[in-house]
């Protein structure tokens, strides 16, 4: 099965991508609150992708992003920015690092699981 961490400092945005992965994408999910709790979970039990909000206090996304691609344990694990600043400009910003894509808020529960595979499958959605 596959296995995704979710990392999102708002609680319903969690426990709405939790429900819409494991109900109707069949994804086993794992969540954050924040950057230092994904990086912890990253490593204690890697996922097969980190869906992982941009805007979060204390470590940001792109400083989360940033430290899992510089440690062994986790820079093989692909990460996706999940975003309500998905305009031009910003969209730029975030597609200049290592992430392999970006879906924007608010996103539709009946096809995050599909828009996630889409994106690591190398297609645009």
């Amino acid at each position: 099965m596959k296995r995704v961490l979710v990392v999102d400092d708002d609680a319903g945005i969690r426990e709405v991508a939790r429900l819409s992965l494991e109900v109707v994408g069949g994804w086993t999910v794992s969540l954050a609150e924040g950057g230092a709790d994904a990086i912890e979970e990253a490593k204690l039990q890697p996922p097969d992708v980190i869906l992982l909000d941009v805007m979060m206090p204390g470590i940001d996304g792109v400083e989360t992003l940033q430290r899992l691609s510089h440690d062994p344990n986790t820079t093989h694990i692909p990460v996706i920015f999940l975003t309500a600043m998905a305009q031009t400009g910003e969209r730029r910003r975030l597609e200049a690092t290592s992430a392999v894509g970006l879906i924007a808020k608010p996103f539709d529960p009946l096809t995050l699981g599909k828009s996630i595979e889409t994106i690591l499958s190398g297609t645009l959605p």
